[in-house]
Parts: structure tokens; sequence; C-alpha cells
């Protein structure tokens, strides 16, 4: 096909030359029967106009014949065959292209100047072969290709598969996700390469569905077909958010912010200047559920790493690093057992980005017989501090610490039972409620001055401390003294 798409390129130029000169002879042959031979206008012009488009009818017969060619094997090229059989098979299989032919010749045959003779005897052929054609039809051919098979019913393990991520819209949102303005598509396109970056996993695919049980403005994200979160957005409207965290002096429909929980306001397109104006943020209804999405997946990001994600994640390893993982898998540990030690690193909102540092501290902990999941991370995490207290580390270049006081880190480490591989936490619920009590007061006075701290504890009880703080402050990090890089700066800015 490329080759006939060039020789039918050199084919029209061909012929566009052809005219051209054909023009240049009229208008010489003029110039030279009127100036030179001394002809009248209408002599010159019968003589020479006659001669010249008899030479350019002669001179355009290649390209027409080429060109023809090229349209007939180009209309064959879908069909088995040579192309004299298929021209045959496809103007003798219907009566109908022979009687067309058989008409056109006929009536080139009465007009005057062309051969009467050959055209009428062309017409009797074509014609006598439709006749005989439509007497006798070509029979169909018995060796029919099988019809397709009709769909058959959806298998039932199609149904038994789940969505690790879903979000499901109203029919009221449904122009956020389609028509020419897709913003929220490219907005979870964009989600998906900062985890990547961020957390050092590629996340599932977002699969975006309506959801006509839902109300009209209504969003609801689910992870692994389970409801995380649930909001409202106003399509036709932008949001604005005081920076203080007031409520936006604007007219409006006052709501909360769905993601982080800030109150916001509803307002028209037309106020996004005065709101700019007035110090306020203002964000499009897909940027909000973009962002709501974000922190649902991160919360949930430890969930999202499955088995097979995890293997994945050791085959697209360096071919360095696959003498690391030959040597870890499976002779010291699973895979299985990487994947919950990953699910653990991503549970606390740390990339595992660093994958090679991470096998190897896991090497470590199996060679020194650790066994337990919580031990293992607990190592994992010391070899990964410069990357733990970067990314704690507050615009004022140290890490703001809360501390645990030695009467808390003497009380956790009494309430410990259970062999060392498997400590399990025991305290009365009244001393878990005055504790959470205490650190609530701790936190409160260090985001009045305008931190963001850490609780700082020792490496025994961190493990177990993280699972109180977690139920009540999931957002909170609890760091063990061994993960604090040696080099970074700390300030302590309160204690339990």
């Amino acid at each position: 096909y490329g080759a006939m798409d060039g020789a039918a390129k050199f084919v029209r130029g061909d012929a566009i030359a052809g005219l051209i000169i054909t023009v240049i002879n009229i208008l010489g042959g003029l110039a030279i029967g009127l100036a030179r031979h001394g002809m009248p206008f209408a002599d010159a012009a019968a003589t020479f106009t006659t001669l010249t488009v008899g030479d350019g009818l002669v001179s355009q017969i290649p390209a027409l014949l080429v060109s023809t060619a090229a349209g007939i094997v180009v209309t064959k090229g879908g069909m088995e065959g040579s192309a004299d059989a298929a021209l045959v098979r496809q103007l003798g299989g219907s009566p109908k292209p022979l009687a067309m032919a058989a008409g056109a010749a006929g009536v080139l045959a009465l007009m005057p100047g062309l051969p009467t003779l050959p055209f009428l005897a062309l017409a009797g052929l074509a014609g006598g072969g439709a006749w005989l054609r439509y007497k006798h039809p070509e029979q169909q051919s018995t060796d029919l290709p099988a019809l397709p098979p009709l769909p058959s019913e959806q298998p039932i393990s199609e149904m038994l598969r789940i969505d690790l991520i879903r979000l499901e819209l109203g029919y009221g949102l449904l122009s956020l996700a389609g028509g020419d303005s897709a913003r929220l598509t490219e907005q979870i396109k964009g989600l998906r390469r900062a985890i990547a970056a961020e957390m050092g996993f590629v996340l599932p695919p977002v699969r975006i569905q309506d959801n006509m049980q839902l109300a009209a403005d209504t969003y609801c994200i689910r992870v692994k077909e389970i409801e995380a979160a649930k909001g409202e957005l106003r399509p036709a409207m932008i949001l604005a958010m005081d920076p203080k965290g007031g409520v936006p002096d604007l007219t409006g429909e006052q709501t909360t912010e769905p993601a982080f929980g800030l109150p916001a306001m509803w307002i028209e397109p037309a106020l996004k200047d005065e709101a700019i104006f007035r110090g306020c943020t203002v964000v499009d209804p897909a940027s909000v559920l973009t962002t709501h999405l974000t922190e649902v997946v991160r919360d949930n990001v430890a969930d999202l790493l499955s088995y097979t994600e995890t293997q994945k994640l050791l085959d697209e390893l360096p071919r360095e690093q696959q003498k690391l993982v030959a040597d870890l898998v499976p002779s010291q540990i699973t895979v299985g057992g990487i994947q919950r030690v990953l699910q653990s690193l991503l549970g606390e909102r740390v990339s595992i980005r660093d994958l090679p540092t991470i096998l190897e501290g896991i090497q470590e902990a199996c060679a020194g017989n650790m066994r337990a999941i919580p031990t293992i991370v607990s190592h994992v995490r010391t070899r990964i501090a410069r990357q733990i207290s970067d990314s704690y580390t507050g615009p004022g270049g140290y890490i703001p610490l809360v501390t645990l006081s030695p009467e808390w880190e003497a009380t956790f480490l009494e309430a410990l039972t259970g062999p060392p591989e498997d400590r399990q936490l025991a305290m009365a619920p009244s001393r878990l409620q005055d504790f959470m009590h205490r650190l609530r007061a701790s936190f409160d006075a260090a985001a009045a001055q305008g931190e963001t701290p850490v609780l700082l504890t020792s490496g025994a009880i961190r493990h177990h401390v993280r699972a109180i703080v977690e139920r009540m402050r999931p957002n909170t990090p609890v760091l063990a003294q061994a993960e604090i890089f040696a080099r970074a700066r700390i300030r302590t800015v309160g204690t339990v």
C-alpha cells in the first residue's frame, strides 16, 4: 500500500504537469500562429487548440490506466486469489454491473463522432452476459462460515471479582467524568503518578461508574467494595475555604470540605475573583473530589498492596538486586511475609520506594533469628531512619517532638506480657483513657504553637503505643528513638 501510495502521488503530479503543459501549448500555439504566420485568431485557435487538446488527452491515458489499476488492487486487497479472477468474479457474479455497462456502451454508440459498431458490439456482449446471469444466478457456496456463537451469560467468576478502588457518582456528577472536559479522569491519572512517586508502588486503576441509588450530587469511594468515604459536590459551583479555618464571608451554601473537615462555602463561579481577593482558597468540584480520593487512598494504601503487587515489585527490581531477592525468598522469608512488612510500613505512610534497603533490613532481621513481623518491621525502620526523619522534618529544618515521660515508658513496659517475639499489651482501660487524654492535651498545645509534632518513644514499646494512638489519632506518627537519623535536627515541643 505504501508503494502504491507513492505511485499514485507520482501519477497525480504527472497529470497536473500534463494539464499545465497543455495550457502552455495552447497559449504558445496562439502566439506563434498570430505573430509568426499571420493567421486570423479563429484559424489559429481552431488549429493549435485541436492539436494541443488531442496531445493532452493522449498524455493523460497512462495516468488513467495506472489510477484505475491502483484502485482495483486496493479494493481487492481484502480478498483471496488473483486480481484478474476477483475482477471477473465480481463483474460477472451479478447481472447489475453487466447491465449498467451495456447501457453505458449503448449510449456511447449513439453519440456522434464515436464508432457505432464497436460500442454496439460491446453493449450486446455485456447485455447478453447480464441476461444469462439473470436467468442462471450464481449458486451460493454451501461451505458458509459458521455463525458466531451467541454471547453467553457472564461467567459467575467475573461477577465475583471486586474493584480495589471504585468511585461511584450520582447522575448529577457524571459530567465531571465525561464529556469534552473530563477533568476528573485526568486528575485521577495524576493521582496515580503522584502515589507511585510518593509511596513507591503503582496504585491499582480507579474504576468510575454511575450509581443511580445515590443522590444526584453525591459520590461514594469504595475500597475493596466497602464504603470508605462519602461526600457531596455542587458541580455548577466552586468551593471557597478560608486558610485561617473560619467560614468564608461570602454569599453561598455553607458546607464542610470532605477531605479534612474544614468549614467551606459553595459559591457561584462569578464570585471567584472576590473570594481570591479576600484571601480564600478556591477549588473546582473535580479537585475537591480528587483531594478526598487522595486522602482515602493514603489511609488505605496498605490494603491495596496485594500479594501479586508485591511479587511484581520484586520482579521489577534492577538486575543487580535480583541476587538479594534470590537469597531472601523463600529460604528466609516468603513473599507473603515481605508483603506484611511492606503493608506495615505503608500503614504508617512510610514510602517503600527504597525497596532494596528495605529488603536488606529484612535479611538482617531474619539472619538475627527475628521471625515476628513487628520485630522485622522495627529493624527495617531503623535501616531507613534517614528517609523517615526527612519525611517528618518541618519547614524550620527540624523534627518537632512530643516525648513520652519516663513514667509512661515504665507503665507501658510493665504492661507487656508474653514471649519476646510476641509481646502483648495488657493495660487497664482507665490507664489507656488517661494516656489518650494527656496525649491529646500535649498535641493540642503543640498545634497552638503552629507545630505538627511526632510522638517519640523507646523502640520496645513503639509498636504498641502506635496501635493505641492509631485508634484516636490515626495521622499522628509514632517514632522510636533509633528511627531518628543521627544528623537530623530535633526540637522537643511537649511531653506526655
